[in-house]
């Protein structure tokens, strides 16, 4: 049985909360997963974005590469089978592409497609436009996720990020279920169903992320412009 080692220890302390990080993670094989939600059709782009270039790589390239020895099993989640033949171009071997065959087309349908194609007790959820997601950062919402149902970033202002965050599987899968049966496409309806969910502060990802970059997503031509700016940027 093969496992993924890795060490490092830290304490993120914010106010009166305190995160042990051990950073040295003894995961079994398959214990964690890595969905990413891709093949969406960019109007601002004209095309799919997940496979627009980034310093000689497409952006879900990036994602798969920060995930690297993070966890055991990759699914990239897109919309149809023609997507699923253009991806299987640029992911490798130990990369599960998948089509979201249902005909609600949000990014929690997408979600519940990689969750149940997933098969590690922890699945890391992210889109493929955040090039710049910290392995760092991905493993400490995987640690923090650990007896949780799930794990997600939050901003001072209460803004949350659940598709930058950490679901226990099995319980994602129940969750996203029961909401898209009662007519709900949004991801927080699915956290709402959820119970033992810890919020952590991006305050706290700061210490690990100090621009918070792990959260920079591509949406305009001016995002894939500033991108290339950040990665030509010395240090």
């Amino acid at each position: 049985m093969s496992h993924l080692q890795h060490s490092m220890q830290k304490t993120y302390t914010i106010g009166e909360h305190s995160y042990n990080f051990t950073g040295s993670w003894r995961t079994t094989f398959l214990n964690r997963s890595a969905v990413i939600l891709a093949g969406g059709l960019s109007s601002r782009f004209g095309r799919d974005k997940g496979l627009l270039q980034l310093a000689g790589k497409p952006l879900v390239r990036h994602v798969l590469d920060a995930v690297d020895n993070v966890v055991d099993d990759r699914i990239v989640v897109v919309s149809c089978m023609e997507q699923v033949e253009k991806y299987l171009e640029v992911a490798d071997a130990h990369t599960s592409i998948i089509a979201d065959n249902t005909n609600v087309h949000s990014p929690l349908a997408g979600a519940l497609a990689g969750f149940e194609k997933a098969r590690g007790e922890y699945s890391l959820l992210l889109p493929c436009d955040t090039p710049f997601a910290l392995r760092e950062v991905l493993s400490l919402l995987l640690e923090l996720c650990t007896g949780r149902n799930a794990c997600v970033p939050r901003w001072p202002n209460g803004y949350a990020e659940p598709l930058q965050a950490v679901y226990r599987t099995r319980a994602a899968v129940q969750a996203s279920n029961v909401v898209l049966r009662a007519g709900e496409f949004n991801m927080q309806a699915m956290l709402n169903r959820l119970q033992s969910v810890r919020y952590v502060s991006t305050l706290v990802l700061e210490q690990v992320d100090p621009e918070l970059k792990t959260f920079f997503n591509i949406n305009t031509p001016s995002d894939l412009k500033k991108a290339e700016q950040m990665l030509n940027r010395p240090g």
